[in-house]
């Protein structure tokens, strides 16, 4: 059979042409998830430089690409956002080059924000509220742990369910125990076990 392979245009390129004709000024922030679970220096290629704030707006040339894409450039109203774990120890982490083209911002979990003590106040659960105060105190355990730190904490996001999920949410709040304890038996305890390497007794 012949086979026959033809350059196509990626999701990337699209987004940095449709906002390279952006005459409002609008920004576009393109978000990729998981940003450190790919060779990113070899997916940016050729554009790799252009990330550089101070490369931003110039033009390179694309040896693979259609006359259209042939010069190719990052507009400056383009922001690039990663989402990373930094507690995956299977994955490495982003080389020094691309380091230096990103600001990094930690993302903690947020048991003691505004929004999450109003959550936790609407449920108005006793055990709820024990079982946040528990979890509070692992983490501070685990930040304190040389062999993790605060990137291995546990999150606010396992306990938070949305009205918007009316009927996981109406489920959850009928029998507030069972639910604490599928979230405590199948998703704690479990990363709390790789993280001690299966020793038990820790």
């Amino acid at each position: 059979a012949d086979c026959r392979f033809h350059l196509k245009p990626g999701i990337f390129m699209e987004f940095c042409k449709k906002a390279a004709k952006e005459k409002k000024g609008n920004k576009y922030f393109f978000i990729i998830d998981e940003i450190n679970r790919g060779n990113l220096s070899k997916i940016f290629g050729e554009s790799f430089t252009l990330i550089d704030k101070d490369h931003r707006g110039e033009s390179i040339k694309l040896a693979n690409s259609d006359e259209e894409y042939k010069k190719f450039e990052i507009p400056e109203n383009v922001y690039i956002i990663g989402l990373m774990n930094t507690a995956d120890r299977s994955l490495a982490m982003l080389d020094i080059a691309l380091q230096r083209r990103f600001e990094f911002l930690p993302l903690k979990p947020t048991f003691d924000t505004k929004s999450f003590k109003i959550y936790q106040k609407s449920l108005n659960n006793d055990l709820f509220n024990k079982v946040i105060e528990c979890i509070v105190d692992l983490n501070e355990t685990i930040a304190k742990n040389s062999a993790l730190g605060e990137g291995f904490c546990i999150g606010h996001s396992y306990f938070c369910i949305s009205k918007d999920r009316e009927k996981e949410y109406e489920e959850c709040l009928k029998d507030v125990k069972a639910w604490l304890k599928n979230v405590i038996h199948y998703e704690i305890i479990p990363i709390l076990r790789s993280y001690c390497f299966d020793d038990d007794k820790t």
